[in-house]
């Protein structure tokens, strides 16, 4: 019998560890659970009806069972190894797919190796129960029933050790806030640039990190480390004395959190992209995610600048509570104190000339970069380096030298097509302007998208408006996901689209076969990537 309980065991520990690490990949993809993300994810894509229920009944009945039916109890061992095998297998080509499929790998920080820690503490008691009491075989059916019933709830007992966690958390999260705090609050020189908005605080990061590169020596938060942690970690690793200007690119998923970033760093200068939906559904309302990307420029100093785009209403209809210097950009209004006019687009970037309130010269712009939209960014960086004293000859010079921006409308050949990758974090305004920037490319058009998530109630009219955009820019349609998809669907069938050219797969790889059988010349539009925690 003990044999039976040991192999056993030794499959449900093996499974355990399988499990474990795809549970810790995605507490970690939903944030620890930030605006309850994991638990929504835990309640979209756990099945608790399931063989294991089955195995933990057996074991009941061992218990139930233990003293006169000896060959009932090897049975239901025999038959919970059977389980346990399948389910092994079943988890072993789960992950076996993930692999192939994940798009993040799990990461091992800290954080994730503290919530290993006490999650293992919780699996290992009923284990030390078990070889106490192993002479009372009661008692060991007990402590293996419990140590079943832990594993069956692998999903909940980590989201526990998260919780349990939390004020070690609140521990660590001070440490590194007051030593990031000293440490930048000690530069007295340095330039702090926040950077926030709904869509565009990456590519507009990268754009002014290209720009004031030619004057000075600068320091961005690297890829999306936009939140207290991704600032902390910047400040604490990356700055140094050397350092004359760090841009703070800032994100939030609720009011208040762009403070808090502010309140770590203190900029002196920001830059409020646009405003827009994203995030719609953790913000609860436009008003409430309009007041809180205007916490950057709140936060500013009296003596401190903000670039405002003036052909945004959210921004014009703002009543502002601060007296700092404000610089308005602008393609549309006229009235701004940076205007872009004479724009041209292709796909081989942008040309446009670029008029300071105060200056009668034109000055004549080119990027590489594609798209109406990127202008905007661009006027951004170009405003406050000339704000910075920056001549604008090597504003010139340095615009044209930007270099394209990863996952952003990055045009890239892939064997016989070439792939506009605007895979990161799609929204209502950046699905536009990038079916804007498909359209005109020459040859053969294609969307391959799986829609755009994390819009709230509005989603599905959204992703149909998106629907009715894709129909004017494509000649072929690739759908990532029959159910997700349909109101992108409803939206070209709306619009008349030719059901012929569209195509859905439930799996992107399956697009790259399709392309690569197209004729000609084909630009293909991939555009948002869906987190590795979505499931249709």
């Amino acid at each position: 019998m003990y044999p039976l309980i040991a192999f056993l065991l030794f499959l449900v520990i093996i499974m355990l560890f399988k499990r474990s690490k795809k549970t810790l990949h995605m507490l970690q993809q939903n944030l620890y659970n930030k605006n309850n993300r994991y638990l929504k994810w835990l309640y979209k894509n756990e099945k608790f009806i399931s063989l294991e229920l089955i195995s933990i009944l057996l074991i009941i009945l061992c218990i139930t069972l233990f003293k006169d039916n000896g060959a009932l109890i090897l049975i239901s061992l025999l038959l919970d190894i059977i389980i346990y095998v399948i389910d092994y297998i079943n988890i072993r080509s789960e992950s076996n797919y993930d692999k192939k499929h994940e798009k993040k790998s799990l990461v091992y920080t800290a954080r994730i190796k503290r919530i290993i820690v006490t999650t293992f503490v919780i699996y290992v008691l009923p284990l030390i129960f078990m070889v106490i009491s192993f002479k009372d075989v009661k008692f060991v059916f007990i402590s293996l029933l419990i140590f079943l019933i832990l594993v069956y709830l692998n999903r909940i007992i980590i989201y526990i050790a998260c919780i349990l966690n939390k004020p070690i958390e609140k521990l660590v999260y001070f440490y590194y806030l007051h030593k990031a705090s000293n440490k930048i609050n000690s530069m007295n020189n340095l330039k702090v640039i926040g950077i926030t908005g709904s869509y565009g605080k990456t590519s507009s990061k990268n754009i002014l990190n290209d720009i004031l590169d030619i004057k000075y020596n600068v320091l961005p938060t690297p890829k999306n480390y936009n939140s207290p942690y991704g600032l902390m970690i910047t400040i604490n690793t990356m700055l140094d004395k050397f350092t004359d200007v760090f841009i703070a690119e800032m994100g939030a998923y609720k009011e208040g959190e762009i403070k808090e970033l502010c309140d770590i760093v203190h900029p002196k200068y920001g830059i409020l992209t646009r405003i827009g939906e994203a995030h719609l559904e953790s913000f609860g309302s436009r008003e409430k995610i309009q007041q809180t990307k205007f916490e950057l420029i709140e936060s500013l100093p009296s003596d401190g600048i903000g670039i405002l785009n003036k052909d945004d209403p959210k921004q014009v209809d703002y009543k502002l509570k601060n007296n700092c210097k404000i610089v308005w950009i602008g393609i549309d209004d006229k009235s701004a104190d940076v205007i872009a006019e004479n724009i041209k687009c292709d796909n081989k970037g942008v040309h446009f000339d670029a008029v300071f309130k105060g200056d009668k010269n034109k000055y004549k712009f080119e990027s590489k970069l594609l798209g109406k939209h990127n202008i905007y960014n661009i006027l951004a960086s170009i405003a406050l380096g000339n704000e910075f004293g920056i001549p604008k000859e090597d504003l010139i010079r340095a615009v044209k030298n930007v270099k394209p921006i990863e996952h952003r409308l990055e045009i890239k050949r892939i064997n016989n097509f070439y792939m506009i990758d605007d895979a990161y974090n799609s929204n209502p305004e950046g699905a536009k302007n990038a079916c804007l920037v498909l359209k005109m490319m020459p040859g053969t058009k294609v969307m391959v998208t799986p829609g755009m998530i994390e819009l709230g109630k509005d989603e599905d009219y959204l992703n149909k408006e998106f629907g009715k955009q894709i129909a004017d820019a494509a000649d072929y349609v690739v759908l990532i996901g029959k159910e997700k998809t349909k109101p992108i669907y409803e939206g070209l069938i709306e619009k008349k689209y030719n059901k012929d050219n569209i195509i859905i797969y439930n799996d992107v790889k399956e697009a790259y076969k399709f392309l690569g059988g197209l004729p000609g010349e084909v630009y293909a539009l991939f555009e948002n990537d869906l987190p590795d925690s979505y499931n249709e």
